[in-house]
């Protein structure tokens, strides 16, 4: 049994003093702990959960022109991947959420790190994500066309093992060619994909920038909308009466426009410049309308790398959330829209994912910078 001794312990629930006993992988304690095998004193400290990235892509490192990787092989980007978990991990990143990565890349970085091959956060992943013929992100994802196709497409990931299914229900900044707001697959495909990972309780994933591809995507029951750059009050409204979570990836935006001379194709340049206004009044309609927000970053798209992840709580905070709010986000609201009952909190019988911080997160977005301790499924990693 590991003891973490004399800390301040603060997640969603809020803040109190206590020990924290962790015992192969579970947190076994929380309290007035007795003796342990091994002690580790966080005098002066607050222990947090360990947090959740709900959008990431393992096989992208950040470079300025993320279609370049196209001509690499798979074996180049599972190192890119190997390299990405740890980067994210010793950040006090422990859950990750792929959202797509060539072939069965993603995934087998889950079963890897859940078998201990690597060192990483646990990886929850989607295979590839499905998209329109041409369609954004086609490169390294499922083209479909057609309801009968699109669930066909939705299948084929599922009986890779897929922990959720994603869709492109817009066209994206990062694709030549692709309308950033403009719908892509209809509602009826979106409708099949939705069915198909329902029938084998797998939630799923919408990007979509543009209000139209937005509502499709929610009429049709997705699970959360990642970005909603161009979302308005009415988007909103739908999106909180149907329970669907909202990913904003704040980092993946602001990492383009903040670096214009960098190498970042013109054409994805124009379209993040043209959203960045609209993306801005996306956090008001969500906080007027109630809508639940999980934290996800993107990360692998320009500049926007694993190690910096914690970075979006400080971008969460910019735009009108509290550093309570983006803890809870970046916690249990991100374990709760993986599917994970066990993580997020740091209660007994939770997963042991946590770590140590020199200021309370839930007051100050930037506790998460350099975390003096990382345990990640009660693994001792920094």
């Amino acid at each position: 049994m590991h003891v973490l001794r004399n800390g301040t312990v603060v997640d969603a629930d809020g803040t109190r003093e206590a020990d924290v006993a962790v015992e192969a992988g579970e947190i076994i304690a929380v309290g007035d702990v007795g003796y342990g095998d091994a002690e580790t004193d966080v005098s002066g400290r607050f222990v947090a959960p360990g947090l959740v990235d709900s959008h990431v892509h393992l096989m992208m490192d950040g470079r300025p022109d993320v279609a370049s990787a196209i001509a690499e092989s798979d074996f180049e980007h599972a190192y890119v991947a190997a390299a990405n978990l740890r980067a994210a991990v010793e950040a006090g990143v422990t859950t990750i959420r792929d959202l797509g990565a060539p072939s069965t890349l993603a995934l087998d970085a889950g079963t890897a790190v859940a078998a201990g091959k690597l060192v990483g956060p646990r990886v929850l992943a989607c295979g590839e994500n499905v998209t329109m013929t041409g369609g954004h992100g086609h490169w390294f994802g499922r083209e479909a066309d057609g309801p009968d196709e699109v669930r066909r497409a939705a299948r084929e990931q599922l009986k890779r093992g897929a922990d959720v299914v994603k869709c492109m229900a817009t066209g994206g900044v990062l694709t030549e060619g692709a309308q950033t707001g403009a719908p892509e697959l209809t509602y009826e495909e979106i409708e099949a994909l939705v069915d198909a990972a329902s029938a084998k309780g797998v939630p799923t994933a919408a990007h979509a920038h543009g209000r139209e591809g937005l509502l499709n995507a929610v009429d049709a029951g997705i699970t959360s909308i990642e970005h909603g750059t161009f979302m308005d009050r009415e988007a909103a409204a739908a999106m909180a009466d149907a329970g669907t979570y909202w990913v904003p990836t704040a980092s993946a935006l602001f990492n383009i426009v903040d670096n214009p001379d960098a190498g970042i194709p013109a054409s994805a340049m124009a379209k993040a410049e043209a959203s960045a206004e609209s993306f801005v009044t996306s956090f008001d309609h969500t906080a007027a309308e109630g809508v639940t927000v999980a934290m996800g970053t993107d990360a692998g798209t320009p500049f926007n790398y694993f190690g910096d992840i914690p970075q979006e709580m400080g971008y969460m905070v910019e735009h009108g959330m509290t550093p309570a709010e983006a803890l809870e986000a970046a916690t249990v609201n991100g374990a709760e829209l993986c599917g994970l009952d066990d993580v997020g909190r740091v209660a007994e019988g939770y997963r042991a994912d946590l770590v140590v911080l020199d200021s309370n997160p839930a007051e100050d977005a930037d506790a998460w910078t350099d975390p003096e301790h990382v345990f990640a499924d009660g693994v001792h990693v920094v």
